[in-house]
């Protein structure tokens, strides 16, 4: 995809996406401010330790946001690869004792100070980009699949399937827009797909989760605890919820209740038509974030949209999936809605680029 002649710059992003992405980070800090306060009275004896925290990266994040609005989207291709290669970097410092920090098993976490920093949420914002820069130098179908083999590795061992997922269905998508052979592209979506297939079947906590998604009924006090505790929050909320700050789950009951498990907390208090109002944002901010990528002013632009947009859309698929029951739990937050700052502050960035974006289109 060539540059247009007919491209346009307008004046402003896209409104609505604008609109959107505030609205998302607002519910995501008053979800995780209700969600999280009885966890929070009992570690810290404050209630509002996690959403302080929250509020934190929050502002981060939109500064980030409107800074990349301002930066023409041309620049993130200039420094793809340091970028990405400075994410790998990172991802390596989650091994180093006294950097990294070890926790229910994983490593995921760079700690300095009372601050902790999640590289593998950087890693899919640059791998992105640099996915993007690769495809607008028309680059042969294996170097696609280097950078996307080396990050989906360094996630795996840390371990992070769910993260790997997001990642690996974010770059197919992106590498299939990028024009490579479809034979070939099918048969790498096969091996990967094989590949899934082995890591959790060697995986004992994997397989586990696998096996109560197709036995949810067994061992309701134990491996199934958690998902028969989100159904049971989700069938109590009914149609209107019973009532904003009234969930019963969330008070020791339900897991992770602000982040892989916010959604069944919000919709045990909001009920089914407030869960849907707030997917129905999720929903128009992917769709104006295809609309964007289907009027590009070049490849680069056009693959990189795209990325984050179904960056964002995975993520969403997943998390609710789980949630319903309709994919084994998988330990994926809720964009812009879940607990966590480098999420959070990652996604921000990723919707300034997308904005920016906006800001070009071309008439054809």
């Amino acid at each position: 995809m060539r540059k247009s002649n007919n491209t346009k710059k307008s004046n402003k992003p896209d409104r609505t996406l604008f609109i959107i992405t505030i609205l998302l980070t607002v519910a995501g800090l008053i979800a995780v401010a209700d969600a999280s306060s009885p966890i929070a009275i009992r570690d810290f004896a404050d209630k509002f330790f996690f959403v302080k925290q929250q509020i934190g990266w929050a502002l981060l994040g939109l500064l980030l946001m409107l800074i990349f609005m301002q930066i023409k989207y041309t620049f993130w291709e200039k420094i793809a690869t340091p970028l990405f290669f400075g994410s790998l970097f990172l991802m390596l410092l989650v091994f180093i004792p006294g950097l990294g920090v070890s926790l229910l098993g994983a490593k995921r976490w760079i700690v300095i100070g009372s601050y902790s920093f999640q590289p593998s949420e950087l890693l899919k914002l640059t791998l992105a980009v640099y996915l993007a820069k690769l495809a607008a130098n028309n680059k042969k179908t294996k170097a696609f699949y280097f950078p996307l083999i080396i990050s989906a590795g360094l996630i795996m061992l840390q371990p992070d399937l769910g993260t790997t997922v997001v990642i690996a269905g974010m770059a197919m998508l992106q590498i299939l827009l990028a024009g490579i052979p479809l034979g070939y592209y099918f048969l790498s979506l096969g091996g990967g797909l094989i590949a899934g297939i082995i890591l959790i079947l060697i995986s004992p906590y994997r397989r586990d989760r696998l096996l109560t998604y197709l036995q949810m009924t067994v061992e309701p006090l134990d491996k199934s605890y958690h998902i028969r505790q989100i159904l049971l929050a989700l069938g109590s909320g009914g149609l209107f919820g019973v009532g904003l700050g009234h969930s019963r789950q969330k008070y020791l009951f339900l897991p992770e209740t602000a982040t892989d498990s916010i959604f069944a907390v919000i919709a045990e208090e909001i009920g089914f038509l407030g869960a849907k109002a707030l997917l129905m944002l999720l929903v128009i901010y992917v769709y104006k974030g295809l609309k964007i990528a289907a009027t590009p002013p070049d490849k680069f632009s056009y693959i990189l949209a795209a990325g984050i947009t179904s960056w964002v859309a995975v993520q969403t698929i997943l998390n609710i999936g789980s949630m319903v029951a309709l994919v084994p739990l998988t330990g994926i937050p809720l964009p812009f809605i879940s607990y966590g700052g480098t999420a959070l502050t990652a996604i921000l960035a990723g919707s300034g680029i997308l904005l920016n974006i906006s800001k070009y289109k071309d008439e054809k």
